[in-house]
C-alpha cells in the first residue's frame, strides 16, 4: 500500500511539473488530494496502517533481540533493547501471539 501511495503521489507531481494545463488543473489536483485526505475512509485507513506498522516493528524488535541480541554488535543490541523498552514490549507478548517462533 505505501509503495502504490508513494507512485501515485510521483505520478501526480510529475504530471504537474511536466504538465502545461496551467494553474486552473493545478487547483484542481490539490482540492481533489485535500478532499481525500480529509475522508474518513482514508484517514481511518491510514491510522490502522500506522499502528500496524507500529506493532509489526515492536514484535520484530523483541524477536531480533531475543534470538540475536547476544551476537549483534553492541550498539545495535542497545537500540533494539531501548526500542523494546520505549514501546513498551516484552518477550512474552511475541511469544503470546506466536510471532516470537
Amino acid at each position: 500500500m505505501r509503495y502504490r501511495l508513494t507512485f501515485m503521489t510521483g505520478l501526480a507531481v510529475g504530471y504537474v511539473l511536466g504538465s502545461r494545463a496551467g494553474r486552473e488543473r493545478y487547483e484542481q489536483l490539490r482540492k481533489m488530494a485535500r478532499q481525500a485526505a480529509q475522508n474518513p475512509a482514508v484517514r481511518n485507513a491510514a491510522e490502522s496502517a500506522a499502528q500496524s506498522g507500529r506493532q509489526a516493528a515492536a514484535k520484530a524488535a523483541v524477536t531480533v533481540d531475543s534470538k540475536f541480541g547476544d551476537r549483534l554488535p553492541g550498539p545495535v543490541s542497545e537500540r533494539v533493547r531501548a526500542l523494546r523498552e520505549q514501546r513498551g514490549g516484552t518477550a512474552a507478548a511475541a511469544a503470546e501471539d506466536g510471532w516470537g517462533t
